[in-house]
């Protein structure tokens, strides 16, 4: 039996020995007296009865063994031209600072504060000095319209609001912050006592006095803030993710089950030691940059890497790979998206030949979105190391699926995230709770109770949670997304539940469709949705961005899109629409809008969601709908 097979069985016989085991690399404050009460098993208690911080095993525990002077942060800036480190020394420093002047402001245990910032090194430090105080903090994408960042406000209840004057885009083109953070404020029924605002030099925001104050004043002179114990179950943080119903929902994330799956996952998963440099290309808004660019590498003794800019356009397809060989990053996580826009720009892989990353970098992780094998495949020639497609949720927190190089490497299979972590017992079901066979498609769901990190709940809904996660199949989570296992025991996921479309009775996959379309060697990416058709109750449609440098009539390729669909999956697929658009619309995550294009097509409401990258994206879509024919009522 290999590693991996002797821990996932373990992980799943003998859970109490399992995570008792891995929960001694984790500092308590009190010893747990349970691995796990299992007396709800949709609401598993890990560690019962432990205290712990985060914030302690995060920074003061390596400064007190030895390792103060080690980096643990590396921010690199493509829009300013910055590069700033900080030993563990150092960042403890300006995190107890910063939460002895929150608690000089009223900030305490079980208090809500909200954190508007882009990627500066003040955002991990306020998320850190929150989970000092024992405080809940809430990360907000930065650049969040008003009216979503008031409902957040009004639903979290905050003690008070850390912003930024701004953030940069590629140009740089500078975004005012504090305009939208005031706006909120006065639309939000709950009103934040204060407002820290760190100016910065691109754009000094206006204070309101009485409420708001600069970073820097609210830090002088303000004590040293020591750790606050809390109890393993006590929420260390909520992250909104927008629901299917267009709402957001508040994921909660414990302290004690968090801290133990972010310092395994991190080992055993992604391969990574002390003292290495991991890079997670990832905005702290979203669950990949709480879980891996703040506190797992940090937990672990890592020195963790963060970016801000852009995969390609600041200054162009080379931005990974300098700052990959500038400060020597041995693994890099990042959203298949991202290498789209590098394969699309630097198809020969000239920039990476010329910086040559892989003296450094021992292996590269996607996730965030299901990645087309020819992106895998694209990324594998070029850079000559592990490329590992995993899956997982901002609901999970970390990996449910993966190659865990960590533990045992395994040959990878392009278009799949290969087998389930420890502690996850996933089953593939139909439409009755059934278990489908190897090789058939079917909803992605994971046997209670969920194992540590895993959301216990929705923030003040726990009837969200029964509704959207427990109700449809009893006993298990649903994760929303559809996929099947092989021969092999390779899972691979094929979108979204609802991504599953009907043809005249007959259950197609748009991501096997994708998949089909993205082989293509001419194009880039691609998206495949499923709207309403008067004759096949739906029908495929794809939208397909080409390479860079390739010109051809858009027919004749539209042409060979239908003709491979055809020839791989067979006329049931129906698959009679395409176009070629300049890019497609996304989540500043790197998600495709599909839902929000179907929604578009079909000539139905939609709301544009707040995670969107570029708004003006849509207007283009909707041109291009308009050419394709839908919505069905505007056609002449």
């Amino acid at each position: 039996m290999g590693k991996y097979q002797e821990a996932f069985r373990r992980s799943l016989d003998d859970p109490e020995g399992f995570w008792g085991e891995a929960s001694q690399g984790i500092r308590w404050q009190r010893p747990w007296q349970r691995v796990l009460d299992r007396s709800d098993p949709a609401h598993p208690k890990w560690f019962d009865g432990g205290e712990l911080n985060t914030c302690e095993n995060a920074l003061d525990r390596h400064v007190e063994e030895g390792r103060g002077s080690q980096t643990a942060l590396i921010w690199d800036s493509a829009y300013t031209g910055q590069v700033l480190k900080y030993t563990y020394a150092e960042l403890l420093d300006e995190t107890a600072t910063f939460a002895g002047a929150l608690q000089r402001l009223g900030v305490a245990k079980g208090d809500r504060v909200i954190i508007y910032m882009p990627m500066v090194p003040q955002a991990i430090v306020a998320m850190l000095a929150c989970a000092r105080l024992g405080a809940v903090h809430s990360v907000v994408f930065g650049g969040f319209a008003a009216h979503e960042l008031a409902a957040r406000i009004d639903h979290a209840k905050p003690k008070l609001i850390i912003c930024a004057s701004c953030g940069l885009e590629p140009g740089p083109r500078v975004l005012p912050y504090k305009p939208m953070v005031d706006k909120a404020m006065q639309q939000a029924a709950h009103k934040p006592s204060h407002c820290i605002v760190l100016q910065r030099p691109q754009h000094e925001a206006e204070l309101q006095p009485g409420r708001d104050l600069d970073w820097n004043e609210a830090v002088k002179d303000a004590p040293k803030a020591a750790c606050v114990t809390v109890a393993a179950g006590d929420p260390l943080y909520i992250l909104y993710t927008s629901g299917t119903t267009g709402q957001p929902k508040g994921i909660v994330r414990d302290n004690g089950g968090h801290a133990v799956a972010m310092s395994w996952s991190l080992k055993n998963f992604y391969g990574v030691r002390p003292g290495d440099v991991w890079w997670t290309a990832s905005d702290i808004g979203w669950v990949v940059g709480h879980s891996y660019s703040v506190y797992s590498p940090l937990i672990s003794g890592t020195t963790s890497l963060i970016y801000e800019g852009k995969p390609v356009g600041t200054p162009d397809a080379s931005a990974f790979w300098r700052v990959i060989s500038q400060h020597g990053a041995t693994t890099l996580f990042t959203a298949p998206t991202a290498f789209r826009a590098i394969r699309r720009e630097d198809p020969d892989g000239k920039h990476i030949a010329a910086f040559n990353p892989a003296k450094t970098l021992r292996a590269l992780f996607l996730a965030g979105e299901r990645c087309d094998p020819e992106t895998l495949k694209w990324a594998q020639e070029k850079l000559q190391i592990p490329v590992v497609d995993h899956w997982w949720q901002t609901e999970t927190g970390w990996a449910v699926c993966g190659n865990p190089i960590g533990l045992e490497e395994f040959p990878v299979k392009p278009g799949s995230a290969t087998k389930p972590m420890p502690g996850y017992d996933i089953h593939v079901l139909d439409d009755e709770g059934q278990e489908v066979s190897a090789g058939g498609n079917g909803a992605i769901a994971i046997k209670l109770p969920l194992p540590p990190g895993c959301l216990p709940t929705l923030y003040q809904d726990e009837a969200g949670f029964q509704r959207n996660y427990l109700a449809r199949y009893p006993g298990y989570y649903l994760s929303g997304d559809g996929g099947y296992f092989d021969q092999d025991g390779y899972l691979s996921i094929m979108g979204r539940i609802d991504d599953v479309i009907n043809v005249a009775g007959h259950r197609l996959s748009t991501g096997a469709m994708e998949e089909i379309l993205a082989s293509h060697p001419d194009v880039s990416e691609c998206a495949v949705v499923g709207v309403a058709d008067a004759l096949k109750g739906e029908a495929p449609v794809g939208f397909v961005v080409l390479k860079a440098g390739v010109t051809r009539s858009e027919a004749e390729l539209v042409a060979e899109l239908i003709a491979l669909v055809r020839e791989r999956i067979g006329p049931v697929a129906w698959f009679k629409t395409a176009a070629v658009v300049a890019r497609l619309p996304k989540t500043r995550s790197g998600k495709i809008l599909r839902g929000t294009i179907r929604k578009m097509a079909d000539g139905v409401p939609h709301k544009v969601p707040p995670t969107i990258e570029d708004p003006a994206a849509l207007d283009d879509f909707t041109k291009t709908l308009s050419r394709l024919g839908y919505p069905k009522e505007n056609k002449s």
